[in-house]
């Protein structure tokens, strides 16, 4: 029983929760409303009355938080935003932070 015990706190100790990281949209003067609504519903899995919201959040502030993961799943949801916001040719500028 107690190597039982042993084997189950070495493996607790272990497991280490990931850092997490927030993606960041920012405000900018070029990038249309309706685009970033649609990246946030699309991109960020946010229902249209949410990606609302966050999109006046960010017209009214500087920028806001559309997301927490993983390092690897918040880099690439802020390079896919990148790169369809450039498709459509805006400027919209998005990135992965660590909290």
């Amino acid at each position: 029983m107690a190597v039982k015990e042993s084997i189950r706190e070495q493996t607790r100790e272990k497991i280490k929760v990931p850092r997490q990281y927030q993606v960041l949209i920012y405000n900018d003067d070029h990038t249309p409303m309706d685009l970033v609504v649609e990246v946030l519903m699309q991109i960020f899995d946010k229902d249209e009355e949410s990606a609302v919201a966050l999109m006046l959040s960010i017209h009214k502030g500087s920028y806001a938080v559309a997301g927490v993961y993983t390092k690897d799943i918040a880099q690439t949801k802020a390079a896919e935003a990148v790169q369809w916001a450039r498709e459509e040719g805006y400027p919209l500028k998005v990135e992965a932070v660590c909290q």
